[in-house]
């Protein structure tokens, strides 16, 4: 495992290897770390917040490209997500927070293919009845895990997702992901008929 120390973004989100997540800086300290961080084009580390408590795992973010710059100073940024880190150590030294962190190795072993194909077919139904219309496609050579692309595409809780990021075996991430969305795509038809019943009900129908 290999270590450094990258700046601190604590956001209440949870990013994922591989995904696109663009961010609108407006904090003097932020502005402050995405212009350091683009001098020496390195990233810098999102770790999940809640309740003033930060989580010990994270993800790196690499800013792409700057998208827009305000004259107030503030900016938007687009970023991709890179290496999964656990937290070392902190500084207060800047404007910012800095951090020791230790690279998480992933474990090789993949996704098995009735657990996959099994994923593959909740995602698209879960989808489909939150969103009308099918899932996103997985591009494998643009994604790290397809447990990771359907993470960050459906709206699942932030508990969850970051158990997802902690977890460093595809197959795990996918079984997992297969127990919850067996439990929650029950429960989003029952919620839509629900939402039909009482669009209805509107109208003078039952």
């Amino acid at each position: 495992m290999s270590t450094a120390r990258i700046p601190l973004f604590p956001l209440e989100m949870v990013l994922f290897p591989g995904r696109s997540l663009p961010l609108h800086i407006f904090e003097p300290r932020y502005r402050e770390m995405t212009q350091d961080c683009l001098e020496t084009k390195s990233p810098f580390g999102i770790v999940l917040t809640q309740s003033n408590a930060i989580a010990q795992t994270g993800c790196t973010a690499f800013i792409v490209k700057v998208l827009k710059r305000y004259d107030d100073g503030r900016s938007d940024i687009l970023t991709i997500g890179q290496k999964v880190f656990r937290l070392l150590r902190t500084y207060n030294e800047k404007s910012y927070v800095e951090a020791d962190v230790t690279f998480l190795e992933e474990d090789e072993q993949q996704g098995e293919s009735e657990i996959s194909q099994r994923l593959e077919q909740l995602f698209d139904q879960c989808h489909r009845v939150l969103y009308k219309e099918e899932a996103p496609r997985f591009q494998a050579e643009e994604n790290y895990s397809f447990a990771f692309h359907v993470g960050a595409e459906l709206p699942l809780e932030l508990e969850f997702r970051q158990a997802l990021l902690e977890l460093r075996s595809e197959a795990e991430r996918q079984r997992r992901l297969v127990d919850h969305l067996t439990e929650l795509y029950p429960q989003l038809e029952r919620r839509e008929r629900v939402r039909g019943k009482a669009t209805g009900n509107g109208h003078g129908n039952l």
